[in-house]
């Protein structure tokens, strides 16, 4: 079970982020996010193939309304926002990779804590330090300098922002990840975690920030979709 775990957060994590930001670096955050949409129904059919898991036909037509609202969402462009990346088939395989290996860390995550007694908290623990290899390893692979991440440094007072978000968005952030995999179909967690983007939305509405008929409209959608997906639950 720590092997698999390990796997899946070399793969998921260092891996699959590593290429989720190379298709962000050449196609722009709208069009990355949009492919790697793709992640919740591969999970799922990755969670049938290796796990036997299976969903109900309302609980798939419930996946295809959130993955529908959120992409409606993500794909509304901004007048404000800078030109989007070219167009480049790299950039969408870049994209594909982050999804499929998101799906294969999902379904390994799943398998390793419901065939053992490894806790939530300990599988994220194991799951980051394995993605923290793979990127040390990235880093060497590629001859970069870490000192240069850190510049230029932030503001003494900007530290106890990043803090918070580093502990929030990702330790606290994975945790919850996996007590999802642990406790419900692996395929349905998948698709909950895809409407991250939508959360955004009430941020910006708090910065007094417009937000458009599109955005409120999928946002809906996707609240149905997850609505229906827990009532064929």
């Amino acid at each position: 079970a720590v092997l698999a775990l390990a796997v899946s957060g070399a793969v998921g994590i260092g891996f699959g982020d590593t290429m989720f930001f190379e298709a962000i670096n050449r196609l722009g955050a709208r069009r990355a996010l949009l492919i790697t949409i793709l992640a919740p129904p591969m999970t799922v059919i990755f969670a049938w193939i290796f796990l036997g898991e299976s969903l109900s036909l309302a609980a798939w037509i419930g996946i295809l309304i959130t993955i529908l609202g959120v992409a409606w969402v993500i794909t509304e462009k901004n007048k404000n926002e800078q030109v989007e990346n070219k167009f480049t088939w790299l950039g969408v395989f870049f994209g594909f990779l982050a999804a499929l290996t998101q799906a294969g860390g999902a379904v390994l995550s799943r398998w390793a804590l419901t065939e053992s007694s490894v806790s939530a908290l300990q599988s994220a623990l194991i799951r980051l330090l394995a993605g923290t290899v793979v990127l040390l390893l990235w880093i060497i692979i590629r001859r970069e300098k870490i000192g240069l991440w850190l510049k230029p440094v932030p503001k003494k007072q900007i530290w106890g922002v990043l803090a918070t978000v580093i502990l929030f968005g990702t330790y606290i952030a994975i945790w919850l990840q996996q007590l999802a995999f642990k406790f419900t179909n692996v395929g349905i967690a998948q698709t909950l975690l895809a409407t991250s983007p939508l959360f955004i939305l009430p941020v910006s509405a708090l910065q007094k920030e417009k937000l458009s008929l599109r955005s409120i409209l999928g946002v809906l959608i996707s609240i149905a979709g997850v609505a229906l997906i827990f009532l064929a639950g």
